[in-house]
C-alpha cells in the first residue's frame, strides 16, 4: 500500500470543511457509539507505549496535592478519565472526518472537479 501525502492547502481546506455540523456530527455519533471499546484500546496502547512512566507518575503526584486523600484520589481519577474520554472522542472524530475529507478532495481533484 502506498503512502498518501497531502499538501498544506489540502489539509487547510479539509479542516475548514469540518465546520459543517452534519459532517462532524456523524463522525461524533460513530465515535460515541464505539467509545467504550475505544477507551479500552486507548488505555492498553498508552500503557504499552510507555505513557504511564515515571514522568507521568510525577505529574500525577503534583496534580494531586489536595489535603483530603479521598478527595485527591477522586479528583485525579476524574481528571484522567475525562481528559482521556474527551481527547479520544474529539481526536478520533476529527481524525476520522479529516481523513474522509482529504480522500474526497483528492478524488475530486483527480477527476477534475473542484476541491
Amino acid at each position: 500500500m502506498s503512502e498518501t501525502r497531502y499538501s498544506a492547502e489540502e489539509v487547510d481546506s479539509a479542516v475548514a470543511a469540518l465546520s459543517d455540523p452534519e459532517r462532524f456530527g456523524h463522525a461524533q455519533e460513530i465515535v460515541t457509539h464505539a467509545a467504550p471499546g475505544l477507551q479500552a484500546v486507548l488505555g492498553a496502547a498508552l500503557q504499552a507505549g510507555g505513557w504511564f512512566d515515571a514522568a507521568h507518575e510525577t505529574q500525577l503526584a503534583a496534580a494531586s496535592a489536595t489535603d483530603d486523600p479521598a478527595e485527591r484520589l477522586a479528583a485525579v481519577q476524574t481528571l484522567i478519565e475525562e481528559e482521556t474520554r474527551l481527547g479520544m472522542l474529539v481526536g478520533v472524530s476529527v481524525g476520522f472526518e479529516l481523513a474522509r475529507e482529504l480522500a474526497a478532495q483528492r478524488n475530486d481533484n483527480e477527476q477534475g472537479g473542484e476541491g
